[in-house]
């Protein structure tokens, strides 16, 4: 997890991303394998990333819509990666996360939405309107 240094999330804890180089034709996974690279220097072949979840997010922080895509690893990491720009990183078990300070979409859906489905895939939506309660819907799931 990194605990970030910047907006969006600034001082919380997070899994690492970035955004699609929309530019370049990139796909999800190939995004997924850059970042992983240059957030944490693992060279990940994408077919090493299961895509779990597609999960738009609606008003994100009030303003910004995105479209997430959520992946778990088939290679596991065993050294800390040293610090970046955006923050430092720790480990910590499933249970941990639940303790830490994360945002409150990570609480209520990415996270939930991994422990029900990170076999699967799933496809959701997430209001986060500013005062209106964050409310996730899973639009379909097809099981692994």
């Amino acid at each position: 997890m990194l605990k970030r240094n910047k907006s969006p999330n600034q001082d919380l804890w997070s899994p690492i991303g970035g955004k699609l180089e929309m530019e370049t034709g990139e796909s999800p996974h190939q995004c997924a394998a850059r970042e992983t690279l240059e957030e944490i220097g693992l060279k990940i072949d994408p077919s090493q990333l299961h895509l779990f979840c597609m999960i738009a997010e609606k008003a994100y922080e009030g303003s910004d819509h995105w479209l997430m895509f959520l992946f778990d690893s088939q290679l596991a990491i065993h050294e800390l990666p040293e610090a970046i720009d955006e923050g430092t990183f720790s480990f910590f078990s499933r249970g941990q996360i639940d303790t830490l300070p994360i945002p409150e979409t990570d609480r209520q859906g990415l996270w939930a939405i991994y422990d029900d489905y990170r076999d699967s895939f799933v496809s959701a939506r997430a209001n986060c309107e500013p005062g209106q309660p964050l409310e996730i819907v899973v639009e379909q799931v097809i099981e692994g």
